[in-house]
């Protein structure tokens, strides 16, 4: 791939161009670009020994395109070809290109393969757009790239519309997005603006794209030819339905309604069988199976999205969009219209490939994980629902103060619900981590989870207490009298509690306790200022990033660090990459193993190929410069475990201008050998922090996906509290001891790892008013 070096006399210039180029491809799809911007002193200016390196770096052998601002820089970059291997020096080319309009559009050139002519003819058009779109009469004064406005080839053998629904139309982002598309397929591509009139242009041609000036509403025509004619215009297709990548942020309208936000409630219950019944379908030949599909996915799709729209929460609105990308998912669809090919009718072929899918997910030991199957059983239901005729999956809405009763709680269903009158809901499986579980308790609805096959009728009372798990069914009028003193009792609690949660926790001998915030998803973050959280205590970055294809870039993971620090007033701690063959990601492929739990899990994973981990930490030092970030390293046992990771950040740092001052650097005591090592493994560190979830597990030799031995994760076990406690008295001097697992989010847990000398309790964002409430009583 074509190199590309930035030389500037201002390195800010020069790092916000690279960041906003770095947004139009992938992960690590981008060429490969250096800068050579500003002198040693932090002054303005260019030095050609600097340009020489960076030329040197960004070569791999393609060629190297050099952008320039002003003109020193063209003297020292003309100094510089005389300074480097003459090799390097014939196959590095100058351009007068503008540096951010030309960088976008050579980053984009370079990613899809093109040379080195090819990446310098598309810098150099980069003013083309900007030029048309100021014009006096709006006529472009400069032929675009990649050919005149012609009527595109006679023998086109494709043709499709589509509308732009782009929200801001085909900004820089969403053109990129088209153009690598149509770069991935072996088919010539030109497209017009039907409603313009402008065109048609190069499609693989940036810059060309850029010229349509094609705005949201607007209309393209595009004709392909070539082997990948059809299957191109088909990904087209699909990126329009998906508004080009470029959807808009959720709703930030306020909630209009919120229930009680108990964890106790008493009301008839209103049982519902969500169950879709295909026995009736009737199917037809293969090629009709496939259209009953695909109106099927656009209904689904459809409906989706409607309930996104007008979610009360930005998480709500993002868990639909995660189920509306499920619809599109090649892993769902290719197996499906595979087996409708070979006869299978389409409810019986995308049951097959969804129940697989589910299978998948329920099967991994962790709890995040094992969540998403949920979301792929709600998928599976709502298409089968519209094959079938029906209208949707969602559960009728109880009565003022009816219990919902169901197998499961998806998040479709949980986001239909009006927390002002449902007075509950009742789940017989699925968890506590499940979206629609989430949803719901984020709305305020009180929910008892997985209480199993507990014959309950339409109609019944039903009473429960989610705090002790206890569900009573038609109880007598004095077990009714007890549950309504108990909602009267937790009522009056979780006010005093919301009312004080942004105070601080001080405990009795003046020493102060944070109580900071778990956070996986970005809309995670939402309304931390308002819960009274301290800070960010645990980022899981794999749940972060979990629905990408492929690995982000330094600057994805930057930005979205930064988000995540605006959103709370307080420091945040980023894990680093806690993946393993339990939890894999698309991006990072681990072998399977028969026990992943003792196998290569967290920070081993990286010891044989430690580049992703590296690039995270390059993120973590940039969000560092700019706002209160700390890191700290998964799956920790010896201590040279820690001294490995050590180097890995310094060599981050060597890529980013050194680590930054004062960044603070733990590790996860997860492991019994670190909490039985704990003063050798943090001798190098500013603080640890015991994951109780997998401590647990380890030390009752349990399992955490396996229902059989459930009752013997308990984090209040005194073998596990024993290990709190010894962590807290042996870690050394000056290094802080945090709690992130589930046991911190228990207020009554929450209060005994503190007496033990715990000082920092990462919990769910809900549990935090209850938990500091607790804290203060000691």
């Amino acid at each position: 791939m074509i190199g590309l070096v930035v030389v500037s006399h201002s390195r800010a210039l020069a790092e916000a161009a690279v960041e906003l180029a770095g947004q139009m491809v992938a992960g690590d799809d981008g060429p490969r670009t250096r800068i050579a911007a500003g002198l040693d002193d932090g002054s303005l200016g260019t030095d050609a020994a600097a340009v020489a390196d960076a030329v040197a770096d960004a070569d791999s052998g393609d060629g190297v395109l050099v952008l320039l601002d002003l003109g020193s820089a063209v003297l020292s970059a003309e100094m510089a070809l005389e300074l480097v291997d003459p090799d390097v020096a014939a196959r590095t080319r100058l351009t007068a290109a503008p540096v951010v309009e030309g960088l976008v559009a050579a980053t984009v050139a370079a990613s899809v393969g093109g040379d080195l002519a090819a990446v310098a003819r598309e810098a150099e058009q980069g003013l083309l757009a900007k030029r048309e779109h100021l014009s006096p009469d709006g006529a472009p004064d400069a032929e675009p790239a990649g050919g005149s406005s012609d009527d595109g080839p006679a023998s086109a053998d494709a043709r499709t519309e589509v509308e732009v629904t782009a929200p801001h139309g085909l900004h820089a982002r969403p053109a990129a997005l088209l153009v690598r598309t149509l770069a991935g397929h072996d088919a010539r591509v030109r497209v017009r603006n039907l409603t313009s009139g402008r065109g048609p242009v190069d499609g693989s041609s940036l810059s060309a794209v850029a010229t349509l000036d094609a705005r949201r509403g607007h209309r393209l025509e595009l004709t392909a030819s070539g082997p990948d004619a059809a299957r191109v215009l088909e990904a087209v297709d699909d990126l329009a339905q998906h508004q080009f990548g470029d959807r808009p942020p959720p709703p930030t309208t306020p909630p209009t309604a919120r229930g009680s936000g108990l964890d106790v409630a008493i009301g008839p219950a209103v049982v519902v069988d969500t169950s879709v019944d295909v026995s009736d379908y009737r199917a037809g030949d293969p090629g009709a199976e496939q259209q009953r599909l695909d109106r099927a996915l656009r209904a689904a799709t459809d409906q989706i999205g409607a309930l996104a729209e007008t979610a009360d929460q930005p998480a709500t609105a993002a868990i639909l969009d995660a189920h509306r990308a499920l619809l599109a998912d090649p892993a769902l669809l290719e197996p499906t219209r595979a087996a409708i090919t070979s006869g299978s009718s389409a409810p019986e072929a995308w049951t097959a490939t969804a129940d697989e899918v589910h299978r998948r997910f329920a099967e991994l030991p962790d709890a995040y994980q094992r969540g998403r199957a949920d979301d792929v059983r709600e998928v599976r239901d709502r298409v089968l629902a519209a094959l079938v005729g029906r209208p949707g999956t969602e559960a009728p809405r109880p009565d003022a103060g009816g219990i919902l009763v169901v197998g499961t709680l998806d998040a479709a269903r949980a986001a239909g619900l009006d927390p002002s009158s449902v007075g509950g809901v009742v789940t017989r499986r699925g968890g506590t981590t499940g979206h629609g579980v989430l949803i719901a308790q984020a709305r305020g609805i009180p929910l008892l989870a997985d209480v199993g096959d507990v014959a309950i009728h339409d109609g019944d009372l039903l009473a429960f207490d989610a705090r002790t798990h206890r569900l009573l069914v038609r109880p007598d009028d004095d077990q009714r009298a007890e549950l309504e003193q108990l909602i009267e009792a937790r009522r009056h609690e979780r006010e005093q509690a919301e009312a004080a949660a942004g105070d601080p926790v001080v405990l009795g001998d003046g020493s102060a306790v944070h109580v900071v915030a778990n956070v996986g998803a970005a809309t995670d973050a939402n309304g931390l200022g308002e819960s009274g959280a301290d800070g960010i205590g645990l980022v899981r970055t794999e749940v972060l990033f979990a629905d990408l294809p492929e690995l982000p870039s330094v600057e994805q993971q930057t930005a979205a660090f930064l988000d995540l620090a605006r959103a709370v007033d307080g420091p945040v701690t980023i894990r680093t990459w806690d993946v393993g063959a339990d939890k894999p990601l698309p991006f990072l492929a681990i072998a399977p193993e028969d026990n992943p739990f003792l196998g290569a899990r967290g920070l081993r994973v990286f010891r044989t190929g430690p580049e992703p981990l590296v690039q995270q930490l390059q993120a973590v030092c940039r969000a560092a410069r700019e706002a209160p970030v700390r890191v700290m390293f998964p799956m920790v046992s010896r201590p040279d475990e820690v001294d490995w990771a050590l180097a890995r950040l310094a060599e981050a740092g060597d890529r980013e201008g050194g680590v930054p001052l004062g960044l603070a650097v733990g590790a996860m005591v997860e492991v019994p050998a670190a909490a039985l090592r704990v003063a050798e493994v943090a001798r190098r560190l500013s603080f640890v922090s015991i994951g109780t979830n997998d401590l647990t597990q380890y030390v009752m030799a349990a399992g955490r996906g396996n229902e059989a031995v459930q009752d013997l994760l308990d984090p209040a076990d005194p073998a596990v509290l024993r290990l709190v406690a010894l962590v807290c008295d042996e870690v050394g001097p000056g290094v802080d001891v945090a709690v992130c697992g589930d046991a911190a989010s228990r207020p009554e847990v929450a209060a005994r790892l503190v007496a033990l000398g715990v000082r920092e309790l990462s919990v769910s964002p809900p549990a935090i008013p209850l938990v500091k409430a607790a804290l203060r009583g000691q």
